[in-house]
C-alpha cells in the first residue's frame, strides 16, 4: 500500500506541504497508521517499533502482508496480528489517506512524528500505545517547552471548582507553564481560558480530527487555542470523538504533562482515567480537596485516599509536584536524576522494598540502596523493617 500511496501526486504533494522537511515515505506511512489504526492500539504500536512505520503498513496492509503469519512469534501475538489486520484493511485506502491530508492541509494543520524537533518524547513513555504521529493546529514548541502541567476535571464543574481551575492554571501559566487539558466543558475549558486570560500558553487534546471543534460550544475557544496555543489530536482530519477514544485521548493529556492535577471530579468521572494514567506512568499526580458533602469532590477524594495523590491548593504547590519551588530537601529542579527518578517512585502512603523501587525507577537495586541511605540521612526518607517509604514534605 505505501507504494501506491508514493506514487500518487496529489498524497505526495498534500504530505509535503504538512510535513515541508520530512521524509516523504515517513510522513505518508506514520498518517496512514493514524487512519487506519485506532489510537492507543497496541499491536500497530509493537509493529512499527520493531520494523519502521513503512515496512510495518506494507507487511500489515500491502499485498504480501499474508507474510506476517509465517513469521516467528507466540501463536498469540499471530492471532492478535491477524485480527488487527482484519480492523486495518477496511480503512486501508488511497482515498481515505488522501482524504485526511487534504483536510488537514484546509485548516492550516501540521503533521509530527517521532524524531521531529517538535515531537514530544514524554508519550514515547506510553511505549507499544505511543502515537505513530500527531496532528497539530498551532504552535507544535509548546509541546516541548517545559514546564508543562496538566489540569483536567469534571464537565460539570461547580463554581469552587472553576474557581479554582482558573486561579491554578492562571497562576501557572502567567509564571511560564504550558497549561494542558482536553478542550471540554467544565474544568478544561476554564483551565484552557485562564491561560489565555494571562497570555499564557495552553493545549488542547482532542479526542476526534483537529478539524472537529468538540464541543461544539467550545468553536471559539479552540480557534483561540489553535490561534495562540494548540490544538493536537491522534485521531486524522474528519475523526468524529467517540467515547473511547476519549478514553485514550486521556493517556497523552497524562504523557504529555510533566505532573497532573485534578480539580474536581465525580466518583466515576473520566478525569480518574486521566490520573490512572499519570499514576501508571509515574508522573506526579495532585488533586484538589472539595466539601466532603459534595459529590463533585468525591473523585478527587478518592485520588488522595486510594492512588496515592498529593494534595493541592495553590499553585506553589502544583509546582512542588515537578520539583519547582521546593527547598532545603535535595528536591530542585537540576539535581540528581536518579534521585528525582527514585524520588518519583517512592510512596508517603505505601512502603516498598528495593526491589520494588527498583524495578519502578529503572535504576540497579545498589544504586537505589545506596540513594535511600543518604535520603533516610536526611529524614526524606523512612524504613520499618526493609521496606521504605517517603517522607511528605
Amino acid at each position: 500500500m505505501i507504494e501506491g500511496l508514493l506514487t500518487d501526486p496529489a498524497v505526495a504533494d498534500l504530505a509535503h506541504r504538512l510535513r515541508p522537511d520530512g521524509d516523504m515515505r515517513e510522513s505518508i506511512a506514520r498518517a496512514t497508521w493514524t487512519v487506519i489504526a485506532e489510537p492507543g492500539d497496541t499491536v500497530a504500536g509493537a509493529l512499527i517499533e520493531a520494523l519502521g512505520a513503512a515496512d510495518a503498513l506494507s507487511l500489515a496492509v500491502g499485498e504480501n502482508s499474508s507474510a506476517i503469519s509465517s513469521g516467528r512469534g507466540s501463536a498469540a501475538a499471530s492471532q492478535a496480528l491477524q485480527d488487527a489486520r482484519k480492523r486495518w484493511h477496511p480503512r486501508a485506502t488511497v482515498g481515505a489517506v488522501r482524504d485526511a491530508l487534504n483536510a488537514a492541509v484546509n485548516v492550516q494543520a501540521r503533521l509530527l512524528v517521532p524524531g521531529d524537533e517538535c515531537w514530544p518524547t514524554s508519550l514515547d513513555d506510553l511505549g507499544a500505545s505511543a502515537p505513530s504521529a500527531l496532528w497539530v493546529r498551532g504552535n507544535p514548541e509548546l509541546l516541548t517547552r517545559e514546564p508543562r502541567v496538566s489540569i483536567v476535571g469534571a464537565r460539570a464543574a461547580s463554581g469552587y471548582g472553576e474557581h479554582v481551575a482558573a486561579e491554578l492554571a492562571g497562576d501557572l501559566a502567567a509564571t511560564g507553564a504550558v497549561v494542558v487539558s482536553g478542550g471540554a466543558y467544565g474544568i478544561d475549558g476554564t483551565a484552557h481560558r485562564a491561560a489565555l486570560g494571562v497570555g499564557g500558553a495552553t493545549v488542547a487534546f482532542l479526542a476526534g480530527g483537529v478539524d472537529r471543534a468538540y464541543p461544539a460550544g467550545h468553536q471559539l475557544l479552540l480557534r483561540q487555542i489553535a490561534s495562540e496555543g494548540a490544538v493536537v489530536s491522534e485521531p486524522p482530519c474528519g475523526t468524529a470523538p467517540t467515547k473511547w477514544r476519549f478514553l485514550a485521548r486521556n493517556r497523552l493529556i497524562a504523557a504529555l504533562g510533566q505532573a497532573t492535577v485534578v480539580v474536581e471530579a465525580g466518583w466515576r468521572s473520566g478525569s480518574l482515567n486521566t490520573a490512572g494514567h499519570a499514576a501508571t506512568l509515574g508522573r506526579p499526580l495532585g488533586a484538589v480537596p472539595g466539601p466532603v458533602t459534595s459529590a463533585s469532590s468525591a473523585g478527587c477524594h478518592r485520588l488522595l485516599r486510594e492512588y496515592d495523590a498529593q494534595c493541592v491548593t495553590s499553585a506553589s504547590e502544583v509546582r512542588e509536584l515537578w520539583g519547582i519551588g521546593v527547598e532545603g530537601r535535595g528536591e530542585t529542579a537540576g539535581g540528581d536524576p536518579d534521585r528525582t527518578r527514585l524520588l518519583d517512585a517512592m510512596s508517603t502512603k505505601i512502603r516498598l522494598s528495593v526491589g520494588e523501587l527498583a524495578s519502578k525507577s529503572g535504576l540497579t537495586p545498589e544504586r537505589v540502596s545506596a540513594l535511600l541511605g543518604i535520603l533516610q540521612l536526611e529524614d526524606v526518607a523512612q524504613v520499618d523493617g526493609e521496606r521504605w517509604r517517603r517522607v511528605r514534605v
